[in-house]
């Protein structure tokens, strides 16, 4: 067994120092749980395949006088296969198991090996186990891994009496049954950026199924992120008069509400921003005393804050709901906005804006404006802007500022791709070997892989864009697996 183990660890020492570039690193929190560091190292070996070594080592107690003790040595190397491409979604597996344990006074989970706490055993045990498992992505480098199989083994153990003392009860053989589960987080070394020497192109060139790639070039997702930093127009949610119940049915709120989920989802998609806070500013129309319109807002900003967080499914922390009050910077650029395209009202709607800039005090303004040629100003300003103004405000995303590098690299790669040009494809391939650990890149380098000669890479990649739902990738791997 331990020969067998030794050739195993030889064989994944050889895969890994071949394949530099598609390594992971993974630890099973499940076994941290149970205070045992652990560690898998993973390699690919083909599109679908890929092997690992994990291993776990608790040694303490190290003090024999202990009673209760869990000290183990465990070695598994496993063979994977992926249905869609390494590293992405569904997996199944098997592994062999070795264990060298010295236990005493321990309490398993769900009933299992009760015997165990009333003696120690001390032994060795060897098990073959199959396994099913999930890979999500976390990020441009890191997975989560969820896994749960069993497993059927031998072990030969010397038994003892207690935990610390060394009478001995004698020696047992048997096989066993026992599941397995892990909870891995996994990351993915992303290496250096390599291109292998590429192949000359057979002149048999005509024999290969015609190809007409898909590739969309990507959005800029730093830029979808800030639209609502930088747009000038915030996005205005409307009220009834004196409600703060956000109703989606009302005026064009289903529209913008639809814009504000969709802009604040790619804010939080990008991995190249970092969102600390979604700052909601509520406000409320010039309309009555000041102290009321300011709670108002505030109450305004509450619903649009909870519409978004329950639509986003978001934690309430990440909201900043701001009561802005009464909204007469919006008032201000409104009446300005009507003075200039309604020139039989202008010279009264500029009276009014001369009064505004005068008066400071929010309550006496609005009673002069009341009082400003006779009435007839207000009532215009009423039915004219004052509709339009009961909002909830506008919406900002506070984040710090990285410009997203990876989709101009992409789309100019795109861009080499759609020549004739055989060097511009190498050198397109050369550009998206440096980010091939983004998703968004996937499928532009299975296009550059494959004009490149690399159609086994080519499929890798389109299968793992494919898997992400990228309707290109699909397209592309169906002219290529069904000519």
């Amino acid at each position: 067994m331990r020969r067998f183990l030794l050739n195993i660890l030889l064989l994944c020492g050889f895969a890994i120092s071949t394949n530099a570039q598609q390594v992971t690193i993974g630890n099973n929190l499940l076994y941290d749980a149970w205070l045992t560091p652990n560690l898998r190292v993973g390699t690919r070996l083909s599109p679908h395949w890929s092997v690992g070594m994990t291993a776990g080592f608790r040694p303490w107690p190290t003090n024999d006088q202990t009673s209760r003790k869990w000290r183990h040595l465990l070695l598994s190397p496993d063979v994977r296969y992926w249905t869609d491409s390494v590293n992405v979604h569904h997996f199944f597996g098997a592994n062999l198991i070795y264990s060298h344990y010295n236990v005493s006074e321990v309490r398993f989970p769900f009933g299992m090996y009760r015997s165990v706490r009333d003696e120690r055993r001390q032994g060795d045990l060897g098990a073959l186990g199959f396994f099913y498992g999930y890979s999500w992505p976390l990020g441009r480098y890191w997975n989560l891994e969820a896994v749960i199989g069993a497993a059927v083994g031998y072990t030969q153990f010397n038994r003892y009496e207690c935990g610390h003392c060394g009478k001995k009860l004698g020696t047992t053989k048997k096989a066993f049954f026992m599941p397995q589960a892990a909870l891995n987080i996994v990351y993915n070394l992303p290496g250096r950026p390599r291109l292998e020497p590429l192949p000359e192109l057979l002149p048999e060139v005509e024999s290969k199924p015609a190809f007409a790639p898909f590739m969309t070039p990507v959005t800029n997702l730093t830029y979808s992120a800030g639209r609502l930093h930088q747009d000038e127009r915030p996005l205005h949610v409307h009220f009834p008069f004196d409600k703060s119940v956000l109703l989606p049915e009302f005026r064009n709120n289903a529209e913008v509400l639809r814009q504000i989920l969709d802009v604040t989802a790619h804010a939080l998609a990008d991995t190249m921003t970092d969102v600390r806070t979604i700052q909601i500013v509520g406000l409320a129309s010039i309309e009555g005393p000041v102290a009321y319109n300011q709670k108002l807002s505030l109450r305004r900003a509450e619903a649009l804050k909870e519409y978004v967080r329950q639509h986003l499914q978001l934690a309430d922390t990440l909201f900043e709901a701001v009561g802005g009050g009464e909204g007469w910077t919006d008032f201000r650029q409104q009446l300005q906005a009507e003075a200039e395209q309604n020139a039989d009202h202008a010279a009264e709607l500029r009276q009014a804006l001369d009064l505004i800039a005068s008066e400071k005090d929010p309550n006496r303004c609005e009673q002069k404006l009341k009082r400003l040629n006779g009435g007839r100003t207000w009532q215009y300003i009423k039915t004219h802007i004052l509709r339009d103004q009961r909002n909830s405000g506008y919406m900002r995303v506070m984040y710090k500022y990285e410009p997203d590098k990876v989709a101009p690299l992409i789309n100019r790669a795109i861009g080499l791709l759609r020549t004739d040009c055989s060097d511009c494809h190498h050198e397109a391939l050369q550009h998206l070997l440096t980010i091939r650990h983004e998703e968004r890149a996937q499928n532009a380098l299975g296009v550059a892989y494959y004009l490149c000669g690399y159609t086994s890479e080519a499929l890798d990649c389109f299968r793992r864009a494919a898997a992400n739902g990228d309707r290109d990738a699909i397209d592309n791997l169906r002219q290529l697996e069904h000519p």
